[in-house]
Formats: structure tokens, C-alpha cells, sequence
């Protein structure tokens, strides 16, 4: 019983968007009476303002920035985890440290940036940053997860001639897929759910999706809202699905 009402407690918001976003706003307001609808639906995708042109450069933040701090952040977290044990320390409180920094500090310093770079309206401008924010949280979790690899591995990878590269591509990385796949989704997330950033770099040729529901929903909670996260939920659901399917028929391949 007690797991039943703690999955409904988990689900009601989900199940609430659902039901809001299949009825007419004349409804939830109670103003009127109406019965199940798709309009929410049809002006999300068609409508004004384009959700789904937010939403793309949403992704493209995200995926540019994921990309960036997983290339960098390999490398770091592979030398971190190589160093002796008083020097991995300090280093590693130094990144923990640059994790913990407020990022609402850099506002000013991403600002000039991104003057003197010229990337005013420009994704890139807020590709960069995300990149930056996220390089420590995934180096430490990288970190880790090299760390925990048997040295014996890469002693024998390099026994049969592999260079770094080699050792990193073939041996290392494959193993590591567990904690890549976990780095990539925090980069991923902190990434496409920023609004405080965005709203201080970004400009009218930039907007991203959580600036764009902030303004809405400052406007008035509007059912085409709560459509969008249903498709989301949907999406996210679609994607941990997947995942779930992949990770099972790599252990049976295995």
C-alpha cells in the first residue's frame, strides 16, 4: 500500500500535465465547459511563439556543450587520476572548488566575452559556458571511474604496444561507458534546463526553451505548457526505454 501511494504521490504531477494539456483553457479556469481536445497540441506545434524552434536550439546548446565538456573532460580526469596521491588531492579539491563556484558571479566576465568574441545572439555564446560549468562536476565523476579500473588493464594494453590514445579508445573508454553515459546526461541536463545563464547571454536570436516557459508562465499557466511537458515527459520516457534496451542486449552480447 504504502509503495502504491508513494507511486501516485510520484506520478500525480505527471498524470495532472497529462490531463491539463488534453482540455481547453476555458476549462481549467472554470469558466466553461469543454470535453478532450488536441488544440493545446496542434498551437504547440503550429502556433505562436514557435515552441519547437526554442526547443531546437535547446538541444543544440545542450549537444554542442555535452560534446565539448566530455572531449575535455576525458583527458582531464585521465591525468588526474594518474598523479600521486598528495598532488590528485589538491587538484582535485581545486576542481571541487571550481564546481562549487556561483555562476552568478561570471555574469559580467560572459558578457565581455562574448563582446569582444562577437557572439552576441549566437548558440555558441551559450555553449561555452555551459561547457565550463559543467567541465568540473564531470572531470570528478570521470576522475573517479578511472580510478576505480584495475591498473593491470592498461599495463597490459601497453605490454601489447598500444599508445595512449590507443589504450584510451580500445580498453579504457569501452569500460567506462557506465560513467560516460552519466557524465553526458548531467552535462546534457544543466545544460538544456538553464534559464539563469541564458537569460544574461543570450539574445533575441538565441532563446532557449526555459526562457521561453519563464516568460509564458509569467504571463499565466497556459495548457499549451502543459502539452509541451507532456512531450517532454514522453520524450525522456521514449529515450530511458531505449537505453534500458540497449543496456540489456549489450549483456546478452556479452
Amino acid at each position: 500500500m504504502a509503495r502504491l501511494l508513494l507511486l501516485l504521490w510520484s506520478l500525480g504531477p505527471m498524470l495532472w500535465q497529462l490531463y491539463s494539456s488534453l482540455k481547453p483553457s476555458e476549462a481549467l479556469s472554470g469558466l466553461g465547459a469543454g470535453g478532450w481536445t488536441l488544440e493545446n497540441y496542434r498551437q504547440l506545434l503550429q502556433g505562436d511563439p514557435p515552441f519547437l524552434t526554442y526547443l531546437i536550439n535547446s538541444v543544440v546548446v545542450g549537444a554542442s556543450s555535452t560534446a565539448l565538456t566530455l572531449a575535455l573532460a576525458v583527458p582531464c580526469a585521465y591525468a588526474l587520476s594518474r598523479l600521486g596521491r598528495r598532488q590528485a588531492r589538491a587538484l582535485t579539491a581545486l576542481v571541487a572548488a571550481a564546481a562549487a563556484f556561483p555562476a552568478v558571479l561570471l555574469f559580467l566576465a560572459l558578457l565581455e566575452l562574448a563582446r569582444d568574441w562577437h557572439l552576441a545572439n549566437q548558440l555558441l555564446a551559450l555553449s561555452l559556458p555551459y561547457s565550463g560549468l559543467c567541465l568540473p562536476l564531470a572531470v570528478l565523476l570521470l576522475r573517479t571511474a578511472f580510478a576505480d579500473l584495475p591498473p593491470e588493464l592498461e599495463d597490459a594494453a601497453r605490454l601489447e604496444g598500444l599508445g595512449l590514445a590507443a589504450r584510451l579508445r580500445h580498453v579504457l573508454l569501452p569500460l567506462l561507458a557506465p560513467a560516460l553515459a552519466a557524465g553526458w546526461l548531467l552535462a546534457f541536463t544543466l545544460s538544456l534546463d538553464d534559464l539563469v545563464v541564458a537569460s544574461f547571454v543570450s539574445g533575441p536570436g538565441a532563446t532557449t526553451l526555459p526562457m521561453l516557459v519563464f516568460a509564458s508562465v509569467r504571463l499565466g499557466l497556459s495548457p499549451q505548457i502543459n502539452a509541451l511537458a507532456t512531450l517532454m515527459l514522453l520524450a525522456v520516457a521514449i529515450a530511458l526505454l531505449a537505453a534500458r534496451l540497449a543496456l540489456r542486449g549489450g549483456r546478452r552480447g556479452a
